[in-house]
């Protein structure tokens, strides 16, 4: 029997970006979170999907605010199909946490009669698909969560012939815990560990994992769909965040795998070597191509190196202002020496009508050439000299 549904994971609704400085910008985030989930039920509706399957970490804690859980919750009501979700390490499923709330289960009642929360490592049969869920009741478990599905269990002997899913939310061992440590996400361990390759593959037909937030193919019928909106810089040019999986399966058959976009927010990651060839006009042709006119939907981590003439060095700061208020986070690496121009330094140096400022400036390039931390303050101290002379 065929299905189609749509296999996503990580929400991670009421995440803090605690590296955002600005509070309308983290704002802003959030309320594209909850966007996603729209984008999620327009998809179901066009692809008339069975079911949503979210495996782990709807919200990005096990106790969000009832504004959230309200917020969330309409956005799930939304969506036109049963939505079957487990707990993850952030809002693991434990006595006391947000599943278990009197608040959360009047809400989900009156907003989301179609969110169905899996608690419990049982078969669950639906009309088309047998679900095999592994919830993560505590947020570190040091056992494998899906033990129960090995080769040889004895719960696959009263199956029928449906499809058979797994929904997982860990870290593959073949993959590596380490792999997924950054500064948005520290302190994986070697806890919530799977070993997908013990599992009975031969009578599973689709495992869908959560934790790792790029989409990711592990196994022939083995994916991490990725967080459905971007939440950090990449990791590597392979790191594919923003997606959702569209599955069509059945039974003893490999899935069809569509990977479909959904977020609306871009985590870059840009490099630039200013040189004597690549200078501000080329740079910002670089910065125009990747991110034209947008406004308030974009971070960018910058890395900046090279020198550039006191001039020029003064409109890349003018740009960066520019590019500070457009964007929601600009996280720079600005290594840029001062290295003014020969016309520069005569302008300085040749001060007929004042030479202290000749000596100054003289002085205070020799530092700049130095190199060291007293280097960037020459520099600066080098710019302020050359523009001041300029308004004499």
């Amino acid at each position: 029997m065929s299905t189609t549904f749509i296999h996503t994971a990580d929400w991670q609704i009421g995440k803090p970006f605690a590296g955002v400085d600005n509070a309308e910008n983290r704002s802003r985030l959030g309320a594209y979170r909850i966007a996603a989930i729209r984008n999620i039920a327009r998809l179901s509706e066009e692809r008339k999907a069975d079911f949503v399957l979210v495996a782990g970490d709807l919200w990005d804690s096990s106790t969000p605010t009832k504004k959230l859980v309200s917020e969330t919750l309409s956005a799930i009501g939304e969506i036109p199909c049963p939505v079957y979700v487990i707990p993850g390490n952030h809002d693991h499923g434990a006595m006391g946490t947000v599943w278990t709330q009197e608040f959360f289960i009047q809400e989900q009642e009156a907003l989301a009669p179609n969110l169905n929360i899996l608690l419990e490592a049982q078969p669950i049969e639906l009309e088309k698909v047998i679900l095999l869920p592994c919830p993560l009741l505590r947020r570190h478990e040091q056992e494998d969560l899906s033990l129960w599905l090995r080769a040889g269990a004895p719960v696959y002997e009263t199956m029928g012939n449906k499809p058979r899913i797994v929904l997982a939310h860990g870290s593959v061992t073949s993959f590596g815990s380490a792999s997924f440590e950054d500064e948005e996400e520290v302190g994986y361990g070697a806890a919530n560990l799977l070993n997908v390759d013990r599992l009975a593959l031969d009578k599973l037909d689709y495992i869908a994992l959560g934790d790792w937030h790029g989409t990711k193919q592990i196994g022939s019928k083995t994916w991490y769909s990725g967080t459905p909106e971007p939440d950090r810089f990449p990791k590597g040019e392979n790191h594919d965040q923003g997606n959702v999986l569209v599955v069509t399966l059945d039974r003893k058959a490999l899935p069809d795998i569509e990977i479909v976009k959904t977020g609306a927010v871009s985590w870059r990651k840009l490099d630039f070597h200013f040189t004597s060839e690549e200078g501000l006009d080329a740079f910002a042709g670089m910065m125009d191509e990747q991110l034209g006119k947008s406004v308030g939907r974009d971070l960018l981590h910058l890395s900046l190196k090279g020198s550039l003439g006191l001039e020029d060095f003064s409109k890349l700061n003018q740009r960066l202002e520019r590019y500070e208020a457009r964007l929601i986070r600009i996280k720079l690496n600005n290594q840029v020496k001062v290295n003014p121009t020969t016309d520069e330094l005569d302008s300085l140096r040749i001060s007929a009508f004042n030479p202290l400022i000749a000596r100054v400036a003289d002085q205070l390039y020799t530092m700049v050439e130095r190199g060291g931390e007293e280097s960037l303050i020459a520099g600066e101290a080098l710019k302020q000299l050359y523009f001041t002379t300029k308004t004499i």
